[in-house]
């Protein structure tokens, strides 16, 4: 909505908004807070909307003055919130336009005919907001999937010590590009931070292992290599070595185990440490 539309409505709108304050914005807490359904307090609903009313009754004075963007700013404030808090867009979008409906419930005798038009233009200009505020929630919403999204694949790729001068990398589900990556850049960063000189990548975890997964088993084990360490991979079970023999994958020099165990005993051997009862290297 157009700063000109707001202007229109100003003259009547913005008299009644300064005039019946107590009894709109009481009524529009009032219909915002049935709406959270206990999800946050009136106390909150009651500061985040007088706050938007004294800035709804200011860009409608003056709709080319800096309100209007404070305004704005505020309401994709509450939106970004709201996204966090797991509102719905729509439940988010409503909270604006009850303003219209507690606005138009205190128009009688407010004016006559000409009240009734200027708040049409008023109408629209709420739609507006509402609108603007439906794409914040939208745009919110979608980084929070995206943040949560990251965290969940760092979560399933982590990178821990397992000894002196040895990782682990425990990998459990379906190994693609954006995993490949994580493992990657979080196993090169702790192995220059440790100086460590094995990493063992078990894949005890990993239910299938196609041409795909196995690439991408191969640009780690080398990433780590350029890094002056030696993979080894481990949980390697008769029904993947199986696939991995049909479908003629070659690890090369890569040293494979069948168990963390045997994996770790190798790469406790290879530091110079002595493994009683393990198997054989």
């Amino acid at each position: 909505m157009s700063g000109e539309s707001s202007g229109t409505a100003e003259p009547h709108m913005s008299h009644l908004l300064r005039s019946r304050r107590d009894a709109v914005l009481g009524r529009w807490i009032e219909l915002v807070t049935e709406g959270t359904r206990g999800r946050i307090t009136e106390g909150e609903v009651r500061s985040e909307l007088t706050e938007l009313y004294g800035l709804v009754e200011g860009a409608l004075t003056d709709p080319g003055g800096t309100t209007a963007g404070e305004l704005r700013a505020a309401l994709s404030d509450i939106s970004r919130s709201r996204a966090r808090q797991g509102f719905s867009p729509t439940e988010t979008a409503i909270a604006v336009f009850a303003l219209k409906r507690a606005v138009h419930e205190n128009l009688d005798g407010a004016g006559g005919d000409a009240v009734y038009a200027d708040f049409i233009d008023f109408s629209a200009y709420i739609d507006d907001l509402g609108l603007a505020t439906f794409e914040t929630y939208a745009n919110a919403r979608e980084q929070v999937i995206a943040d949560q999204a990251e965290q969940l694949l760092e979560l399933s790729t982590p990178v821990v010590k397992l000894w002196d001068g040895i990782l682990g990398v425990p990998l459990v589900g379906t190994l693609d590009s954006a995993r490949t990556q994580v493992v990657m850049e979080t196993m090169l960063q702790l192995l220059a931070d440790t100086g460590s000189r094995y990493a063992v990548i078990d894949i005890t975890g990993v239910p299938a292992v196609d041409t795909e997964v196995a690439q991408h088993l191969l640009k780690t084990v080398m990433a780590a290599r350029l890094m002056g360490a030696e993979c080894v991979i481990s949980g390697i079970r008769p029904q993947i070595a199986h696939t991995i023999a049909a479908l003629g994958i070659e690890f090369g020099d890569i040293v494979t185990k069948s168990s963390l165990a045997d994996a770790l005993a190798y790469a406790m051997r290879g530091s110079g440490l002595r493994v009683l009862g393990g198997t054989d290297a």
